[in-house]
């Protein structure tokens, strides 16, 4: 970035929790899945998966609860759960959506980068207008999830830019880190679980009032 710079040259959104609230669902998911097998779960089970790649939360799923059937056979559960409760509505973060259509009106691309898998941002992509996201990055597509860089990285990567020149959106530990890790500036809006503080983060209460002119200026600090 230049001292004449703006804007980011892209902001990269993470989804469940960032762009919409939709941790509620997978929590209520995983509290299902435990009543249908008849094992123990807790809520703070449950935020330890905040952010985190679906074969890692499969893995500990299948230890917490004691399960006989393979982290992929979880992970296809969780996702039928998660995928029936967002076709029925999505949980929009405050001010995410107009957020979106400030760095849109200002040209500044956007990547998703999420660890939720294609069947799962599919319905909520399609709530949002065509070419909202220049490139989505889901965790079915990267051989290592957050918190390791590569989702960010290929994400920069995709839109041709530098990670350092990029604002990543995220709401978790585990996405900040994965996010840091790359090079982004991480700009922070904490929600279920609270995000510790790190050489490139920046921490804002909400999304709402923010334009894309404010995130350049998280780059220029």
């Amino acid at each position: 970035m230049t001292a004449a710079a703006t804007t980011p040259a892209a902001v990269l959104w993470d989804m469940d929790g960032t762009l919409c609230d939709t941790e509620p669902y997978w929590i209520e998911t995983e509290f299902a899945i435990a009543e249908r097998f008849g094992a123990e779960w807790s809520r703070a089970d449950a935020l330890e998966l905040v952010g985190n790649d679906l074969l890692e939360s499969g893995r500990y799923i299948q230890r917490r609860m004691g399960l006989d059937i393979s982290p992929e056979e979880i992970v296809e559960l969780l996702l039928d759960g998660v995928v029936e409760r967002i076709e029925r509505a999505i949980p929009w973060r405050p001010g995410a959506r107009e957020l979106l259509d400030s760095l849109h009106a200002a040209g500044v691309r956007c990547a998703l980068v999420t660890m939720s898998w294609q069947r799962f941002v599919a319905p909520v992509l399609r709530q949002l207008p065509p070419g909202t996201f220049q490139v989505v990055v889901t965790g079915d597509q990267v051989s290592f999830g957050k918190p390791h860089p590569e989702p960010y990285e290929t994400a920069a990567a995709a839109l041709g830019v530098d990670p350092s020149d990029c604002v990543a959106i995220e709401d978790s530990n585990t996405g900040a880190k994965s996010a840091e890790a790359a090079g982004c500036t991480v700009l922070v809006v904490e929600n279920h679980v609270p995000v510790l503080d790190g050489p490139r983060r920046v921490f804002r209460e909400t999304l709402a009032g923010l334009n894309a002119d404010d995130l350049g200026d998280l780059l220029l600090r």
